[in-house]
């Protein structure tokens, strides 16, 4: 696994190398601007790029641009994006019309290493990594949309779905079956009316629907 990382602050940006080099993840090159990630990515080819939303010149969204811009020219390339605070804006701007290998984290969340490197790893395989905290705030906003019909089980289940556990890892935070949580996951794609498919993940495809319906508040 290669990573470009591009953050503005250079105590966190080698604060980050240091932690995926620990997990045995070979950073190939570390920015503090947009345009420099921009030209790192055409050079170097990475498989993801750890991006911080804010960055200069005018700390506003220069590294969400800039990662959407290299999601279309590198469509197999993973995006991971780090923000101070939750945004929920940027988090459906990353995620809608992207179904594989994105990730969306507080900075925070970097303190827990175990978790951040799963995190990496699970975007890196194609999977998604939404942080607890956005998944909750856009739930909470949720009234009147068709997750109404999912029952408090169900929205447990489709919150940890969005943060990108597996089935098992579901299991286990919520001290259920695995056949449980199987039962529930097929009771959400239902209600939400998304039928089987073999070209579309439904579990994002069960995320981005409830994302996509906070884009138009």
């Amino acid at each position: 696994m290669r990573v470009v990382i591009a953050e503005d602050s250079v105590l966190l940006r080698e604060g980050l190398a240091r932690l995926l080099e620990l997990g045995g993840i070979e950073v190939v090159d570390t920015v503090g601007d947009a345009e420099a990630l921009l030209r790192s990515v055409e050079r170097d080819r990475p498989d993801l790029v750890v991006v911080d939303v804010r960055m200069p010149p005018d700390q506003t969204d220069e590294g969400l641009r800039a990662a959407l811009l290299l999601r279309r020219r590198y469509p197999d390339l993973a995006v991971l994006m780090l923000s101070q605070y939750v945004e929920e804006r940027y988090a459906v701007e990353l995620l809608t019309g992207h179904t594989h290998g994105v990730g969306y984290l507080l900075k925070d969340r970097v303190a827990d290493v175990r978790e951040f490197l799963d995190s990496v790893r699970r975007v890196v395989d194609g999977g998604t990594a939404l942080d607890p905290e956005v998944v909750s705030q856009l739930l909470v906003r949720r009234e009147g949309s068709e997750l109404e019909r999912l029952t408090p089980r169900e929205r447990e289940v489709l919150s940890h779905m969005a943060e990108g556990r597996s089935n098992t890892g579901i299991a286990e935070a919520l001290y259920l079956s695995d056949g449980a949580v199987s039962k529930h996951i097929h009771s959400i794609f239902t209600k939400l009316g998304l039928p089987p498919t073999d070209s579309h993940n439904r579990r994002v495809l069960a995320i981005l629907k409830y994302l996509r319906e906070n884009e138009k508040d």
